[in-house]
């Protein structure tokens, strides 16, 4: 079944065609593909040991799993677990939502699979001039040009001065590679009585402070690390009832792979993106990732008792 997401967009470009207010249709499939796939450190990089990237996977997928269900005609509301959350558990799990939906509106809306966290840029830029004023995400669409986003979530309806920041922060990132952003956009995933909605924006304004990235390289291990640890083989994988509970099978295109197991990061995507026409031809994604869904996420979430 499919689902159902609304939005509302803001002073985006006629070039782009994004309808002001409209309905985002999509799946279970497309809306994992797009948590595992947000390019950013691992949330267990404290782990030096073991499957660093694999429990960073399950950790989105049960962000998810555990934040919204499908409801009547594909909605997505959040869940009851997620209600009883402190307001601290509440903020990060609407975060990653945030970018979650950020990275699958990006993609479908704008042509633009290719999602970089600011983080993964800490090791060639001075931190203090990244900061925490700046924007989340960096990403590239099919056409090659970049674009900046700041992705946040709420658990109620953004303000007009929630808006207001999340815009200014996205003006900061100027450019990629000594190449301009051609889109800055603010964006919000929240909730309007109990479903999930997205909002985002993109006016013209001048940046403060602004941020120069160099031309993502390595970087992008982070983009596929954890959708390459859900892909090995079952039967060898150590943590295959964590998968199998998870209910999610990872796919990646036998080329892409081979140059992602070989840690040729880049190369995979470069690759990914000449063979964009044959991965949509044979179901994959852009990026040559591909997510299956299993039944499990159609039901209403049922948190495990604890013993």
């Amino acid at each position: 079944m499919s689902l159902r997401i609304d939005y509302r967009s803001r002073d985006f470009p006629p070039v782009y065609s994004v309808s002001r207010n409209s309905t985002l249709t999509t799946t279970w499939n497309e809306l994992l593909w797009a948590a595992i796939t947000i390019g950013r450190p691992s949330t267990y990089h404290v782990f030096r040991h073991g499957q660093a990237s694999f429990h960073e996977a399950i950790f989105r997928l049960a962000l998810v799993r555990m934040a919204v269900e499908q409801s009547w005609g594909g909605r997505l509301q959040r869940t009851s677990a997620f209600t009883a959350l402190d307001p601290t558990e509440k903020g990060m799990v609407s975060y990653f939502l945030g970018m979650t939906l950020c990275k699958l509106f990006a993609s479908q809306l704008l042509g633009t699979p290719w999602l970089l966290h600011l983080d993964v840029f800490r090791g060639t830029l001075n931190p203090q001039l990244l900061g925490r004023s700046r924007p989340d995400l960096v990403g590239q669409d099919v056409s090659g040009n970049w674009h900046a986003f700041e992705s946040k979530g709420r658990a109620s309806i953004p303000t007009s001065n929630d808006k207001a920041k999340a815009k200014a922060q996205a003006l900061r990132l100027v450019s990629i590679n000594n190449r301009n952003c051609s889109l800055q956009v603010g964006s919000f995933a929240f909730f309007r009585s109990e479903i999930l909605e997205f909002y985002w924006r993109d006016p013209e304004a001048d940046p403060d402070d602004p941020i120069r990235l160099p031309r993502p390289e390595a970087e992008w291990r982070y983009y596929y690390e954890p959708a390459l640890s859900l892909a090995s083989d079952a039967d060898s994988h150590p943590m295959a009832a964590e998968r199998e509970l998870a209910d999610v099978t990872v796919e990646i295109h036998p080329e892409v792979r081979h140059l992602l197991l070989e840690g040729r990061w880049a190369g995979a995507r470069r690759l990914a993106m000449r063979l964009r026409g044959a991965l949509a031809s044979q179901g994959y994604q852009p990026d040559g990732i591909k997510v299956s869904a299993g039944g499990r996420w159609s039901k209403p979430y049922e948190p495990m008792e604890r013993g």
